[in-house]
């Protein structure tokens, strides 16, 4: 996982169709980087965390 920072943020945000400006897109990043950082020692652990289609056939893997 990488920590989203301004830029990303504003991109992603004009992707979705709700373009926000320079300013806003800091404190999002600001707000939502100690999430990614409280998830850093298990990112890439769970089956889920790059391709959440494939969850069910995760789950269903570790069942058998």
């Amino acid at each position: 996982m990488i920590k989203p920072d301004p830029a990303t943020i504003k991109t992603m945000a004009a992707i979705a169709g709700l373009p926000v400006d320079d300013e806003v897109a800091a404190r999002i990043a600001n707000s939502i980087g100690p999430a990614f950082d409280g998830f850093t020692p298990i990112a890439g652990t769970l089956p889920f965390d790059l391709e959440p289609s494939t969850y069910v056939v995760a789950q269903n893997e570790g069942a058998r």
